[in-house]
Order: C-alpha cells, then sequence, then structure tokens
C-alpha cells in the first residue's frame, strides 16, 4: 500500500508538491477551503468577465518548464505562455520610461530619459544584480535553507567574499545610490523590494536579484495567470492525486509527537504518513491549525509581516494615457509612503499606483475607448486582523489612488457595478492568521531570509511550503518552497522504511 501524503492548501507549492509526491507513488489527497485551486493565484469572475486577483508576472518559467518535464510533460502542453518584449511602463506627474527585455534597449531607453551617466549606471546595475542571483540561484533558493555559514561554503573557492558581494548588508535604497543619480530610477528600482512585500529602506540590496529574474523573462498567460494552478491541478488529478475544495482543517493530527494526518471541520478525519501545510505558517503558529501543532514552527512578531495591499478589480473604460500589461505610477515622495505604512500604520496619502491592464501587451498598447480588465494595487499595512475599512474609508484609499494616476496623466471610468475593492482585512480573511499580509515575513535586515521556516517543521511528520517559507514569496519561489518539502518527505519516508526493515530482521533472528 502506497505511503500516504496530506496537503492543506492548493495554492502553488501544495500543487507543486503534491505533482513531485505523486511522480514517486505515494498517495496524494490535497485539502483546501476555498472553492478551487491557486490560493493567493485567484480568479475572480467580474461581471461575466475572468480578472486575475492574485499575482500577474510570470517570472523564472524555467521554475515551471522544469516541474512539468519531472511530471513526464511540457508546460507548452498545457498552457500558452507568451514573453513580452516591454516588461513594464512606469509613470510620474511628468514623464513615463518603459524597461524592456533586451537590457541593451532598456539602456538605450534610461539613457534617453536621463542621460548617458544614467544608461551606464543601469548595466553596471543589471551586472551586479546577476552576480547576486547566480551566487543565490543554486546555492540558496533551489536548496534546503542553509545558514549564512554553510552558504559562505557553498558558494567556495570564493566562500565569504562572494557572499559579501551579495550586499546582505546594505539596504537596497542606499545601493541603488551607487547605480542612479536621478532619483526616479531609484524610485523605480527601489520598486523591486516590494515584490517581496518589503520597504526598500529596510530591505537588503540582494534583493537586486528580483530585477535580473525580471530581465531573463516576463510572460503572458493565455486566458489568465490563475490557468497556471489549472493546469498543475488537471495534471496531478490525472496522476491521481485527489482533491477536496470547500473543505476547513481544523487541527493537525498529532500522535506520539509526530503529525499522522488531519482533522477537518465536519469531524472527519484523514490519516498519513506525512503531512504538507501550504498555508502561511502564521496559521500554525497562531494555533488555527490545532493547539499541538503551534510548536511547529515559531511565531514571527506583528511587526515582522510583510505589506499588505488594496486592489481594485474593475471593467473600465481608460482615458489619456497609453496602458501596457503591467504599469507602474509612481508617488512624488516614495520615503513618505513607507512612513505611512510602517510607522503610521495607514494607506499612504500619496500611493504608488500598480495597474495590470489584461487585455494589453506588446501587440495592445494603444489607447482604446472600449471598457477593460484592470487590477489596481496600492500597497497598505498588514493590519486587517484589527483594523476594519468602512465605507468612508475605502472611499478615501480609492479617491487617493484615483488621484495619483490622474497626475500621471490616466483617467478611470469605470463600468457600473463592476468594481471589487479587497482590504487587509478581506485579506485576512481569505489567508487567516495574516493580518492581510501577501508575503509572509517581511526581507528585512540582512537575517530575514534566514528566518523563514525551512521545509522541515519542528514537528516530525509537518512539512512546510508557500510563500511564507524558504525560498519566500513569488510563484517560482513558491513552487520551489513545494518541491523542496517534497524532496524532504521522500526522503523522511525512505529512511523511516529502512529503520522498520532493519528492526524487524533484528527483531526476528534466530542466529
Amino acid at each position: 500500500m502506497s505511503e500516504r501524503v496530506v496537503i492543506i492548501g492548493a495554492g502553488i507549492g501544495g500543487l507543486a508538491a503534491a505533482l513531485d509526491l505523486v511522480g514517486q507513488g505515494l498517495a496524494v489527497t490535497v485539502v483546501e477551503r476555498a472553492g478551487g485551486p491557486g490560493g493567493k493565484l485567484r480568479g475572480v469572475n467580474l461581471g461575466g468577465h475572468l480578472l486575475d486577483a492574485g499575482p500577474t508576472v510570470f517570472t523564472l518559467r524555467a521554475v515551471f518548464d522544469q516541474l512539468f518535464a519531472d511530471a513526464g510533460t511540457s508546460l507548452d502542453r498545457h498552457l500558452t505562455v507568451r514573453p513580452l518584449n516591454t516588461l513594464a511602463r512606469h509613470a510620474w506627474d511628468d514623464a513615463q520610461l518603459d524597461l524592456f527585455a533586451d537590457p541593451q534597449q532598456s539602456a538605450q531607453a534610461i539613457g534617453d530619459f536621463a542621460g548617458a551617466a544614467e544608461a551606464r549606471g543601469f548595466l553596471e546595475f543589471c551586472a551586479r544584480s546577476r552576480r547576486i542571483f547566480e551566487t543565490l540561484d543554486a546555492n540558496f533558493m533551489r536548496a534546503q535553507r542553509p545558514d549564512p555559514v554553510r552558504l559562505a561554503m557553498a558558494v567556495a573557492p570564493e566562500g565569504l567574499g562572494r557572499l559579501w558581494g551579495i550586499s546582505p548588508f546594505t539596504t537596497l535604497w542606499q545601493a541603488l545610490g551607487r547605480h542612479f543619480r536621478d532619483p526616479r530610477l531609484r524610485q523605480l528600482f527601489a520598486r523591486y523590494a516590494t515584490y517581496c512585500g518589503s520597504s526598500p529602506f529596510a530591505a537588503p540590496a540582494t534583493l537586486m536579484l528580483v530585477a535580473h529574474a525580471e530581465q531573463m523573462g516576463v510572460w503572458t498567460i493565455d486566458g489568465g495567470m490563475f490557468r497556471l494552478a489549472q493546469a498543475m491541478t488537471q495534471l496531478a488529478a490525472t496522476r491521481g492525486v485527489t482533491f477536496h475544495y470547500d473543505t476547513d482543517v481544523a487541527e493537525v493530527r498529532v500522535a506520539n509527537g509526530r503529525a499522522h494526518g488531519v482533522v477537518l471541520a465536519n469531524g472527519e478525519q484523514i490519516g498519513a504518513d506525512a503531512v504538507i501545510c501550504n498555508t502561511d505558517t502564521a496559521a500554525l503558529s497562531s494555533g488555527l491549525l490545532g493547539s499541538k501543532a503551534t510548536s511547529a514552527t515559531s511565531r514571527s512578531p506583528a511587526k515582522a509581516r510583510s505589506l499588505s495591499a488594496v486592489t481594485w478589480l474593475m471593467k473600465a473604460r481608460p482615458q489619456g494615457f497609453a496602458l501596457h500589461r503591467h504599469n507602474v505610477f509612481f508617488s512624488n515622495d516614495y520615503a513618505a509612503e513607507f512612513v505611512d505604512i510602517s510607522t503610521r500604520e495607514q494607506v499612504p496619502g500619496d500611493p504608488t499606483v500598480y495597474v495590470c491592464a489584461q487585455d494589453r501587451d506588446d501587440e495592445r498598447t494603444k489607447t482604446q475607448s472600449t471598457p477593460q480588465r484592470l487590477l489596481c494595487l496600492i500597497n497598505a499595512p498588514p493590519t486587517g486582523d484589527r483594523q476594519l475599512y468602512d465605507a468612508s474609508e475605502i472611499e478615501q484609499c480609492s479617491e487617493r489612488m484615483a488621484r495619483r494616476l490622474a497626475k500621471c496623466g490616466l483617467h478611470l471610468h469605470p463600468e457600473p457595478v463592476t468594481t471589487t475593492i479587497t482590504t487587509p482585512a478581506d485579506f485576512n480573511r481569505l489567508y487567516p492568521g495574516t493580518g492581510g499580509a501577501l508575503y509572509g515575513r517581511a526581507s528585512h535586515g540582512w537575517m530575514a531570509s534566514f528566518q523563514r521556516p525551512a521545509a522541515r517543521s519542528k514537528l516530525p511528520g509537518l512539512y512546510l511550503a508557500g510563500g511564507s517559507t524558504h525560498p519566500g514569496p513569488g510563484l517560482p519561489m513558491a513552487a520551489m518552497s513545494g518541491r523542496l518539502a517534497a524532496q524532504c518527505v521522500i526522503a523522511d519516508l525512505a529512511s523511516m522504511r529502512r529503520s522498520r526493515a532493519t528492526a524487524m530482521r533484528g527483531g526476528i533472528s534466530t542466529r
């Protein structure tokens, strides 16, 4: 009989783990509280139109190519994935700048925007971000989480010198000052910290690696990003994985100091030889999955949470600005934004706004008069477990968002009754225990990456996956975390089989 594994949560980490485990002959059951797969990678039906409501940027495609290849197929057999030439469009009150997949094309655009010196600074920045990425890719991100000393040993012979080169003790904001004098460019590349839910004024310069990840390619997925979760689910189901939706887990079953399955909210029990928890680790440490599992991972203080957001999903007619797929409209004072969020715990007075125009790409960029599917987002404090947003506060957020867009020349005219607003309190309901934080623990300080939980929890038999665990947030990272958890499960179950076999042979020997 196959050994059994229960996975809590059908997010990308859980789905990646399920694919690897079923491929090794294990019996896998995935239990999901929502009505379908995806976790944060979710689609929302708005007036008969499906919109991406979670992650919108698809990078590090090779992670998923390898995942599908190891499952005996290919990503292209299940999805149509298209590369973007224009990575993102950026706007300030009186200026606009596009970045491209080709760094030389971006350098030319930056030179036209801010001068030849800034273009040279950009190319130096690209080289530095590439070195950081290549140092950490195999030795940290794809590996079971090492401590700083083991990481230094892993990058030998350069060792500590190469580790020092990833700039762990310098903030991203400070490091960018070495490459860019133009404050707008510093602001633009500082935004990569928010991809991890962090402040560029507190996050280490190591996060420059996000820039290199984007330069390796940004893709769109026909039908929406959530199609990735659907494709992974369909593939897992054909391999024999069982899925239960609209099913809450009340607790992790623990017996003799080891996880042995789960208890559902309806009282039903599902036994297992191992459990993978693909929820935010805050759900475990706060007792939402039973008191016996609270010690499985350390509890992070609320002040260590990553950013939350206020989002608007809408069908709207844009006017006055040629949107691309990914657009960022910058505030006039970036530092003030993070003071508002981190110190005052309030939505910024003048927020930077991200707009994903889901009907735009390299071929469709001109201003259109017809309504389009849009996701608009501003950063917000992760206080959704203690701060509700009433109608007047939501209206104030909407006014601030619209005012920032208008200063950059964009005016949105939403269709009646076709806007869905999600606040930190709503995200806390969707992802319990988080306060609305969307990325687990913030990447603040040089030790932050080593403080994320590894795949093996402190409770034997219970393993961790998802964006709040190593190697961190983002679709490819979540997939890596699931694969790392699956590796641990496979290795540990194999070890237990050997131990039991050895014990039995010794017990029945008559020699």
